[in-house]
């Protein structure tokens, strides 16, 4: 009873064909696209640049976007590898428990738990408060007890959550027809940002691009809110400056969090060895260079010293300062448009991750049901969508953002570790993408997300690892005896072709 047993990838690939498993093909490379697309344009765009901007990096946030773009880069391209290698449902798991053994791709697995789930939740706060935003510019306020940023209960956010997940149950072709009317709308919201906000670009916005460091005001418990890397080595908690960007990357990071849940949808690709590659690697250049774009545009319209880093709506706040609450409306609706489709992809990521462990038996079997007419995995994504309505109704945007971040990261640390492993271990499998300069694009994706990690603040990291221990726990008392590994592990056959 190893923990460090492995499954071989063409048991991986063999249990995809189980009948009571099975999940139906449907999805082309335009479709992996279009959904990394709607995925990673949201949250991080529409909500954390104003966030980023006021408290870390200033003017400078373009830079952060840029060097979150190029950390996801790195790992992207390892992804991509193994999604071409190992087309099964379970992205990081999946590909962890071929390379590095069954604890791993557990701590793996409950790390995409966390990443996905509070992710969604994420995302369906900021849903919210773009909702208010909307409302209030059409005369139409709610309630502050049950909607906006000071809610007792964010009711929007939940039911949101609750009807995308009756969306998913009845199936992922109809989610991807319903993902591409709503990216088209998000890209001509985000094109219409860029274009309509450079009338309203003032340069001495821009000045200093850089602001000079300052110190993090907050006494006695600062170093839990500055960044982890300032209290190993002494640093000084400080904001602005190079430390700021830096730390702002770490925090807009969450901004492209989606091309690995391309990687997840592999077992419900036709052609995943040629498609999923082409998915992850067009979403995440399109939306990088989109990001860029935006950040400068609204920083350049206003001071990143008036942005309310709690507003929750900085694109609609940035036109409304100008005098343009009309367009402020406009954006509100493109908004809620581009974030119900990042809720949606979350949650299907979320809910295969836990489809893949639980047909491994990590944990229960009950979970790995698939709905005889929608061949989706409904009892898993029902549990999902109550859980995330649950949490986006009572928790904080910043403290989930911050952990979804470090779930990711650890994430894309294992993957790109992982993609060195099995070229090692199995040189034989096909390999329709390969990773270019092995090993130092793994190395340098590992010691990137590294470093981001380190910029997340002392809290972050004390949240994930009593996760992390919360999840080892889990795995002793239930998955280490209910693994369908619990005997011998299967030893490796031919290479499948």
């Amino acid at each position: 009873m190893s923990v460090w047993r492995t499954k071989s990838v063409e048991q991986s690939i063999e249990d995809t064909e189980e009948p009571e498993h099975r999940l139906r093909r449907d999805l082309s490379a335009l479709d992996l696209s279009v959904f990394g697309i709607g995925v990673i344009i949201g949250t991080g765009i529409f909500v954390l640049t104003g966030t980023a901007a006021a408290k870390y990096a200033g003017p400078a946030v373009p830079l952060s976007f840029v060097l979150a773009g190029l950390t996801c880069a790195l790992a992207a391209l390892c992804y991509a590898e193994f999604a071409s290698t190992v087309p099964v449902a379970g992205s990081a798991y999946t590909f962890s428990y071929a390379t590095l053994g069954e604890l791993v791709a557990w701590i793996i697995g409950w790390d995409l738990i966390l990443e996905f789930t509070l992710g969604a939740a994420v995302v369906a706060v900021g849903w919210s408060q773009y909702l208010v935003s909307l409302l209030d510019g059409l005369g139409l306020a709610l309630p502050s007890a049950v909607a906006g940023p000071h809610a007792v209960v964010n009711l929007p956010a939940a039911v949101i959550v609750l009807l995308l997940t009756g969306v998913l149950v009845a199936g992922v072709k109809l989610s991807s027809r319903i993902n591409v009317v709503i990216v088209s709308i998000k890209l001509a919201v985000v094109l219409f940002v860029i274009v309509a906000g450079l009338f309203y670009v003032m340069g001495a916005n821009y000045h200093p691009f850089i602001p000079p460091a300052q110190p993090i005001e907050g006494g006695a418990g600062g170093w839990l809110q500055a960044p982890l890397v300032q209290t190993l080595f002494g640093l000084g908690s400080s904001t602005y400056g190079l430390g700021g960007i830096v730390t702002g990357a770490a925090i807009v990071f969450f901004a492209f969090l989606g091309f690995d849940i391309v990687a997840t949808a592999a077992e419900e690709t036709k052609n995943p060895r040629r498609d999923v590659p082409i998915g992850i690697l067009s979403s995440l250049a399109v939306c990088t260079a989109l990001y860029v774009a935006v950040s400068l545009v609204v920083t350049g319209m206003q001071s990143y010293r008036d942005i309310d880093p709690g507003s929750g709506a900085p694109l609609a706040d940035a036109f409304a300062h100008v005098g343009r609450p009309g367009f402020a409306t406009l954006i509100s609706a493109g908004a809620l448009a581009g974030l119900t489709t990042v809720m949606l992809i979350l949650m299907l990521g979320q809910s295969r991750v836990f489809f893949a462990m639980a047909r491994d038996h990590l944990l229960p079997a009950w979970f790995a049901k698939v709905h005889p007419r929608f061949g989706t995995p409904y009892r898993i994504t029902i549990v999902t969508g109550i859980v995330v309505a649950v949490m986006a109704a009572v928790i904080p945007l910043e403290a989930l953002a911050q952990l979804v971040n470090i779930g990711t990261l650890f994430a894309f640390i294992l993957v790109s570790a992982g993609v060195v492993v099995l070229r090692r271990t199995r040189p034989d499998l096909p390999r329709s993408f390969r990773t270019p300069f092995v090993p130092w694009v793994p190395a340098l994706a590992v010691l990137s997300c590294l470093y981001l990690m380190l910029n997340l603040p002392g809290e972050t990291w004390l949240r994930f690892l009593a996760w992390m221990v919360l999840g080892v726990v889990v795995y002793a008392v239930y998955g280490r005896r209910h693994s369908r590994l619990a005997g011998a592990p299967p030893a490796p056959g031919p290479a499948p072709r």
